[in-house]
């Protein structure tokens, strides 16, 4: 695992510099909670941790009916 310190605002490259596959930048920071901005292609997917692991138990069908919980 790679572990960069960014401030807020600044940006990572991820893949080729000169034709990067996408930008990761740190949007804000607010106390506790860091906001983060990512400039990838429609085709690439991009998925938070617990969203990506029920599609892997349950298959890429899930992914249109997953909802945030609500509290």
């Amino acid at each position: 695992m790679l572990v960069i310190t960014r401030r807020e605002g600044e940006e990572v490259v991820i893949g080729d510099p000169a034709n990067p596959l996408g930008v990761v930048r740190i949007a804000s920071i607010k106390g506790d909670r860091v906001r983060i901005a990512m400039d990838f292609p429609r085709e690439v997917a991009v998925h938070r941790k617990e969203v990506a692991s029920q599609i892997a138990t349950s298959g890429p069908a899930i992914a249109g009916k997953i909802r945030p919980v609500t509290e």
